[in-house]
């Protein structure tokens, strides 16, 4: 990969969307991972302002270091840059307090974690909606568009995505080009929605190489009796998530009405 000559064609892209859409910048929530680090240092790298939000729900103390430790160096370097904290915490709890109780507490949690990353999109179209800024998606190619690993309606409602053409190892590429600090880069990558220390391949039970390769197979026409032992697992992890989460990948569906019922 021409990292970067792809660096300058995302920077020139965002602008003129930008541009073209009469915003005046960008909003990108930052979590302290790299996909955040990438796409917020492509954004600022535009020229036009930058917001950055930090939101906070129970995080993880090193996760808001990362951040913190981000958007300084961010700002050090660019003066179109701005941070606004905002902790969504009480908001999160005052609602988990308002739900009622239910019974199976697996599905539960899995809910909840949802409903951070939808609180967190409602807080980025805020500001993106005060400022007239377009919000700025972080997914990359495996996550959009493999394994479906977002949030419906929460960080997968974005106005814009700049990376989402980029699987995971060439985000890691534009990092290291771009700077990014060493502790984002060499951090496990996590969505951080479970208050706790799991992380994407804990959750999804394969590495994002790996990830990167079965998507690459299942593009080739390829299925699970082509494979054995640890790629024969993986493949089926890939297939297993690409299926369940199709419906987050296409369009919503229209109920189409015969002409002859109009």
């Amino acid at each position: 990969m021409q990292t970067e000559k792809v660096i300058e064609h995302i920077v020139g892209w965002l602008k003129s969307y930008a541009e073209n859409a009469n915003c005046k910048g960008f909003v990108i929530g930052v979590s302290g991972g790299i996909d955040s680090a990438v796409t917020s240092t492509l954004c600022a790298k535009t020229g036009l302002n930058l917001l950055c939000l930090e939101m906070p729900i129970h995080q993880g103390k090193s996760q808001v270091t990362r951040a913190d430790n981000h958007i300084d160096w961010l700002m050090e370097n660019f003066p179109n840059v701005s941070r606004q904290p905002v902790d969504l915490t009480p908001v999160f709890d005052s609602l988990v307090d308002a739900f009622p109780k239910v019974q199976d507490e697996e599905e539960r949690l899995m809910s909840l974690a949802n409903t951070r990353a939808r609180l967190r999109m409602t807080t980025l179209y805020y500001f993106a909606a005060l400022k007239g800024y377009l919000v700025a998606g972080t997914g990359n190619k495996v996550e959009d568009f493999g394994v479906g690993f977002y949030t419906k309606y929460g960080d997968g409602g974005v106005d814009l995505s700049p990376i989402a053409d980029l699987v995971k190892t060439e985000v890691y590429e534009l990092g290291k080009v771009l700077g990014i600090h060493q502790d984002i880069m060499e951090a496990p990558p996590t969505d951080g929605l479970w208050g706790d220390s799991r992380t994407d391949e804990d959750q999804i039970g394969a590495s994002y190489p790996e990830l990167e390769w079965a998507m690459e197979m299942d593009d080739k026409g390829k299925t699970a009796a082509d494979f054995s032992g640890r790629e024969k697992e993986v493949f089926m992890i890939y297939k297993r998530y690409n299926t369940a989460n199709k419906h987050k990948m296409v369009p919503i569906p229209i109920c189409e009405i015969p002409s002859n019922l109009k």
